[in-house]
């Protein structure tokens, strides 16, 4: 079964040695990253891929519209390791336009563990509601709750203890939010990097 999957793996791995025949010898013993990726899980926004980075030189969290809650110890434990044993010196959370549990926090109808965990974008839709509702096309107005949800992560993200303990003993730390087009394969940098605590309070 999935034979063309193993071919596939064969090929990529002779690939990869091909111009470099310690590659995967290198790696072998350790990772040392510079970059923890939090992004959605859709299986068109592949991390590595998009800003062209090798096995290694990005760590990566994936879940469902690219969220960073407070009180998920899965994502918690991510962010733990990266900024403490790997010491990233920058955090992407990056959603994406077209996203569909940003499209599905806003219909009902939803059960089950997507339904709470969406929760958290629904809340965002709250506190940006005037600004949203100004906004007559449907499309324009997801695309605009997905940038609001990044922006929201970045604040999760920078408001988070390990990232506040990290800051006060001088760590080089910058968290950024990013949204890729799934139209044209480009990033779009929301211009709400954070570097310092002090920083949380422009995000609103």
């Amino acid at each position: 079964m999935l034979d063309h999957l193993k071919e596939n793996n064969r090929v990529w791995a002779e690939s990869m040695v091909s111009g470099d025949s310690a590659f995967f010898q290198r790696h072998e013993g350790q990772q040392d990253p510079d970059y923890l990726w939090i992004g959605c899980s859709d299986s068109r926004v592949s991390a590595n891929e998009i800003v062209g980075l090798a096995p290694g030189e990005l760590f990566v969290h994936r879940n469902v519209a690219n969220l960073a809650p407070p009180q998920d110890a899965n994502y918690r434990s991510v962010l733990q390791y990266a900024v403490d044993a790997l010491q990233v010196k920058h955090i992407l959370v990056v959603g994406h336009y077209g996203c569909g549990g940003v499209a599905a926090s806003t219909q009902d109808g939803l059960s089950g563990p997507v339904d709470h965990w969406l929760q958290l974008i629904r809340d965002v839709h709250e506190d940006h509601q005037t600004e949203l509702d100004a906004i007559e096309d449907e499309h324009q107005r997801l695309n605009r709750l997905c940038e609001l949800n990044v922006i929201s992560q970045v604040r999760n993200v920078a408001s988070d203890i390990f990232v506040r303990e990290a800051w006060k003993r001088g760590q080089d730390l910058h968290i950024h939010g990013w949204v890729y087009s799934l139209s044209n394969g480009l990033v779009t940098d929301l211009d709400v990097t954070v570097s310092k605590a002090e920083d949380i309070a422009r995000l609103g």
